[in-house]
């Protein structure tokens, strides 16, 4: 009979050798045998291949084929089995065990069922003389047995789940990295560990706000997560420790650290009475082979990944036994990044016209960043944003961009090349304490009415998961700053932000502008967008044209604006002005 996945499963914890519950299970044969008055009593389990006997009184046998096994009668039928007499019985009375040790000529055994009834093992008394076995002995065969069961139920439950969340715990991580090791799973997979809590501000919270609180934010948490993380089949989700998580999953699986980190940036965790929390999650990483590395250099690895990320305080890491080059190159520019910072040096802004495409004249700018390094030239964003995400020192980049791009609009204010500017903001800026009050007091100071200054929303789906950012967009589109959604059109869930994101303009992604030129089915989707933008009243701009074809797409449409390399490359203040001139 085929065995349930629950059943494999429960059969492979069994399997596992485990000295304390394998005392317990001595005890129950022992007074299985007492009860009955039968010498010699155990429990077996078996799998495809084998029986194993996991507790035994007064019986020699450790382990056999499947096939020797009397035991596999009473899983195959997953009912009791008698025999009085073994040498009476066509079955066995050539059988191995018969004619020698354990030398059984008296057997009843009782199937082991979870309680979604697969059979995990079985429950055994046997003698070397017949025996005549009453029903009311049989039943108390599977009263025992019912027994047994209900302990393994609890015992796995309390070893292998945390009692707080019932999720997996530290002890099922290493019992299915064991698992996977004695099956010599030779698949690339990967071990990512994540402190979102570390012990020392848990206490103060627990100090100052009590335990009950904690319990819940730890509680919640455990439940935020995963649905946060967006785990898919086969991704498994433990809880080490308090405040402390991993993930199990398959190379090819889009869970890493950096994902991790991306997705838990800026999460806050609610401690009850209207406070929340917010958390600063570190992850750290491996790639392993179960087949050539023990549970414990798995987790060791993982482990130490994390503790480095925490260390430099960078929310991702991977392990890594020796730098590699693109490595030592990106420690180099996280610490040039903040030297460059603090001092401007190597970095600067370029700007791209939007052009009217009613008029064909410019009606506005996007700042974009660049930073001439004196060891690897000129490097475009993609060189070292994340760089400035993974250091914390996105928010300082930020409002370098903002104060730079304030200043180039007060140098511009007196002139006929004063254009609006817009700038890109993620989302955890938006949340930022101060971060409202501080860009009004910027343009106040400067001398500059709020619409000169546009905002472009970055990572907008955590935009949504965070009240106090949309409560920030809010407060500035009330203050007359722009605000616009960038990369409209790369996800079908970007219909559901604007009615939930305080919106002026829509910003086309250029993945899909690129296309209309070439592609039928682009240009449908592109007139259908635009379409039903206009309809809402937006303001739509496409960028990354390059082409005339796209340009007079767009027109046809009804788009409103357009930027991209067919007008003019981001430029630095010096060349826009030629430019506009």
């Amino acid at each position: 009979m085929a065995q349930s996945h629950s059943g494999e499963e429960e059969i492979k914890r069994l399997k596992t050798f485990d000295a304390e519950r394998e005392k317990v299970l001595k005890h129950f044969v022992l007074l299985a045998s007492q009860v009955l008055d039968i010498p010699s009593a155990f429990v077996s389990v078996l799998d495809e291949h084998n029986q194993y006997i996991k507790a035994s009184h007064r019986f020699t046998l450790e382990t056999s084929s499947r096939k020797d096994a009397i035991c596999r009668y009473v899983v195959e039928s997953e009912a009791a089995l008698v025999i009085s007499d073994t040498s009476l019985d066509a079955r066995f009375v050539n059988h191995p065990f018969v004619l020698g040790s354990p030398w059984i000529r008296f057997y009843a055994g009782i199937p082991l069922k979870t309680l979604c009834g697969a059979v995990i093992g079985t429950l055994c008394v046997t003698d070397t003389e017949p025996h005549v076995f009453s029903t009311d002995k049989v039943t108390t065969l599977v009263i025992l047995g019912g027994l047994i069961t209900a302990f393994l139920t609890a015992w796995h439950a309390s070893g292998f789940t945390d009692p707080l969340t019932g999720l997996p715990n530290h002890r099922r991580l290493e019992r299915d990295l064991l698992f996977l090791r004695q099956a010599q799973d030779a698949t690339l997979r990967k071990l990512v560990i994540i402190e979102c809590l570390d012990m020392p501000r848990t206490f103060e919270l627990a100090r100052s706000l009590g335990i009950e609180p904690v319990t819940s934010l730890l509680h919640d948490l455990a439940t935020l997560l995963p649905l946060r993380l967006r785990l898919s089949t086969g991704d498994m989700f433990y809880v080490l420790s308090t405040g402390r998580f991993a993930l199990l999953a398959s190379e090819t699986s889009r869970l890493s650290a950096a994902y991790v980190a991306g997705k838990l940036e800026g999460i806050t965790a609610d401690v009850g009475e209207g406070l929340s929390l917010s958390l600063t999650p570190h992850s750290g990483e491996t790639l392993f082979r179960a087949s050539v590395q023990t549970p414990a250099e798995v987790i060791s690895q993982a482990m130490l990944a994390m503790h480095e990320a925490v260390s430099l305080n960078v929310p991702a890491l991977s392990f890594h036994h020796a730098l590699s080059a693109q490595q030592k190159k990106e420690l180099s520019l996280m610490n040039d990044l903040a030297l460059a910072l603090r001092g401007g040096e190597g970095l600067y802004l370029v700007y791209q016209p939007k052009i009217c495409l009613q008029t064909g004249k410019p009606v506005g700018l996007e700042a974009l960043i660049r930073w001439k390094h004196g060891d690897y030239g000129e490097l475009l964003p993609s060189a070292f944003i994340h760089l400035a995400g993974q250091t914390r020192q996105l928010p300082a980049l930020t409002e370098w961009v903002i104060a730079e791009s304030i200043a180039q609009l007060k140098r511009w204010k007196q002139t006929r090349f004063l254009l609006p500017i817009t700038v890109n903001i993620s989302g955890q800026d938006f949340s930022r304490h101060g971060f409202v009050e501080k860009l009004i007091a910027c343009m106040t100071e400067a001398g500059l009415p709020h619409y000169l200054l546009g905002l472009e929303c970055l990572e907008t789906e955590k935009l949504l998961e965070c009240p106090a950012a949309i409560k920030g967009l809010l407060a500035l589109k009330a203050e007359g700053f722009s605000i616009s959604l960038d990369d409209f059109g790369s996800g079908y869930s970007n219909i559901n932000y604007l009615s939930k994101v305080p919106l002026d303009i829509i910003k086309l992604d250029r993945s899909l502008v690129s296309r209309i030129a070439t592609d039928p089915t682009s240009r449908i989707i592109a007139r259908s967008i635009i379409s039903m933008l206009k309809e809402l009243n937006f303001v739509v701009i496409a960028e990354g044209v390059e082409d005339v074809q796209t340009l007079q797409a767009l027109k046809t449409f009804g788009c409103d604006q357009a930027q991209g390399f067919f007008y003019s490359r981001p430029l630095k203040p010096a060349e826009l002005e030629a430019w506009l001139h």
